[in-house]
């Protein structure tokens, strides 16, 4: 049997280190495409978690209220993308709720007239939740009869613009959350209130 030649014991390693060498180069870019990969992936969590933290920090911002009428209409399947838009305060020292009546003021319906053309003109599909305030004077449960009424008072005439009924709650919250302190005058008439929170 023939020896091989040196020269053909050359090319053979040759042949071997270059299919070595391709494998390392193959090896190589993979390396390099699993860690740019990596990194994309990376980069989308990161801006997912700073998504989550803008909108986490958003709802801390927002009052009790605000927050519990979002987490309702979540729970109801009612947003689209469950987020506050902006709020609407009605208060006695600006549109005059008779005492112990829920009719609305000509200022109050002048008020909520603009808030209609307003949400038919920027904001079609939202979800509005009705909320009745009252000071503390008198029995709690009159006054959560009477923050009921005076919700829903601002339901029906919102309805009577052109929104629709199964887009409105009304909730009332009747004394249990002050804006200002109930022993002045001034601090009750604040607390006398209707608030229209406008979520998308």
């Amino acid at each position: 049997m023939r020896k091989p030649t040196f020269s053909a014991v050359a090319i053979a390693a040759l042949a071997a280190g270059a299919l070595g060498l391709s494998g390392c180069a193959t090896k190589g870019f993979v390396r390099q495409q699993v860690g740019a990969e990596d990194t994309k992936v990376e980069g989308q969590v990161s801006a997912q978690q700073t998504t989550l933290q803008g909108h986490e920090q958003h709802l801390g911002e927002l009052d009790k209220n605000t927050r519990e009428a979002l987490e309702r209409a979540e729970a109801a399947g009612k947003l689209a993308e469950g987020k506050f838009l902006y709020s609407m305060v009605l208060s006695d020292d600006s549109v005059k709720f008779p005492v112990e009546s829920s009719e609305l003021s000509p200022e109050a319906k002048a008020r909520l007239l603009e808030f209609a053309q307003k949400l038919k003109t920027d904001n079609k599909n939202v979800y509005l939740e009705i909320q009745g305030h009252t000071d503390a004077t008198g029995a709690p449960e009159v006054n959560r009869r009477l923050g009921e009424e005076r919700a829903e008072a601002v339901r029906r005439f919102m309805n009577e613009q052109g929104v629709a009924l199964n887009r409105m709650n009304t909730i009332s919250y009747g004394p249990d959350s002050p804006v200002a302190s109930n022993k002045t005058r001034v601090g009750r008439a604040q607390n006398r209130r209707v608030v229209v929170i406008v979520l998308a």
